[in-house]
């Protein structure tokens, strides 16, 4: 099996669960998860204070805490505020959810836009609105969630099942992110209604978020988040491979099980919300790894508290740069992970998988 890194020499016939490099490096880490939820407060701060349409902080002040009904305290308490959480919450769902597939799949390049996972429930949801009249949140989520679940496998079959390699799963996953984008285009094409409704919703948009689509996901994204965490150390003893997983006492059916109903509810509940988009969970698992090494236990901890910074920050760029209007958040997560994922590819070691 190729991974990233070589593994550590084992000091027995069992190779040892991943452990801290030093005695120090667990406070180290402490005060890096510390550091990000800082920085997430603050780009939560931003996100609410600036937008498309400039408005003075004292404004932004007032109409965070008064509802006296003018017109800045409907721009931030109707729009601002829940486009942040919306963003928070689907930012983590990404994050956790890309962290969650490259240990599941042992792929450094596995993410849910690179394998069809978000292109799956984005089929879904459009066949939903255009064929059977769905047009609630509530209705179309379940459609996202069988959408996830039926592409991860099929990609995971085409990929090769158990012997998969990084490459073939990316291939697998493109093919059908082609395809499934493609069909998408056609329905909207065909259905000017349903283009009409979903113009913004198929480029990965935060624009029309509102506290009751907030309200529908949470759950959802809540359950795959404590299904994520709760897996971390059977993941760890995954990423060695299966007979070492097996060794160290891990149920490698029940894990998968888990992290693929995780992966679904993130992914679905995410995609459903905003549309779909890409690369949040490709880049921040890997800056993540350079911070916490190869421990699962604080990688999802970290990628859930620094995807949603990439995410709002992305957002917040988009509603500068094209202001007045905006560039909607998934062409800029789009065009900052193309080309990470070049860089990923063409590093030594990953052409080598």
């Amino acid at each position: 099996m190729l991974v990233e890194s070589p593994p550590e020499p084992s000091a027995g016939p069992i190779a040892a669960p991943v452990t801290s490099a030093s005695p120090g490096r667990p406070a180290i880490r402490a005060v890096g998860l510390l550091l990000a939820v800082v920085a997430l407060v603050l780009v939560c701060l931003a996100s609410i204070a600036i937008g498309a349409k400039a408005l003075p902080l004292a404004d932004v002040w007032h109409g965070l805490f008064h509802a006296s009904g003018t017109h800045g305290d409907v721009l931030v308490r109707g729009v601002r505020v829940p486009r942040t959480v919306l963003g928070l919450i689907v930012g983590t769902a990404l994050g956790l959810a890309g962290a969650v597939m490259q240990a599941l799949t042992r792929n450094p390049l596995a993410e849910p836009g690179l394998l069809g996972v978000n292109a799956g429930a984005s089929a879904a949801v459009v066949s939903a609105i255009s064929f059977f009249g769905v047009t609630s949140l509530t209705g179309y989520v379940w459609f996202a969630f069988l959408g996830a679940a039926i592409v991860s496998v099929v990609v995971y079959l085409l990929g090769g099942s158990r012997s998969a390699t990084p490459v073939r799963l990316a291939l697998a996953g493109t093919a059908a992110s082609a395809a499934l984008f493609g069909y998408v285009n056609a329905v909207q094409l065909l259905d000017a209604a349903a283009l009409d409704r979903l113009r913004f919703w198929t480029v990965g948009s935060l624009a029309s978020a509102n506290m009751a689509t907030v309200g529908k996901v949470w759950p959802f994204i809540a359950v795959g988040v404590v299904l994520s965490l709760l897996i971390a150390r059977p993941l760890n003893a995954l990423e060695m491979g299966d007979d070492t997983a097996r060794a160290l006492g891990a149920h490698l059916v029940r894990t998968r099980v888990l992290a693929m109903l995780a992966v679904t509810l993130l992914c679905g509940a995410a995609t459903a919300a905003c549309g779909p988009i890409v690369f949040i969970g490709l880049m921040i698992p890997h800056l993540v790894r350079a911070i916490t090494g190869p421990d699962m236990r604080w990688i999802l901890p970290y990628a859930a508290v620094l995807s949603p910074v990439l995410l709002l920050g992305a957002d917040v760029v988009g509603r500068v740069v094209a202001r007045p209007s905006e560039l909607q958040v998934g062409i800029v997560t789009a065009l900052l992970g193309g080309p990470v994922f070049i860089h990923l590819v063409r590093r030594k070691r990953m052409a080598q998988l």
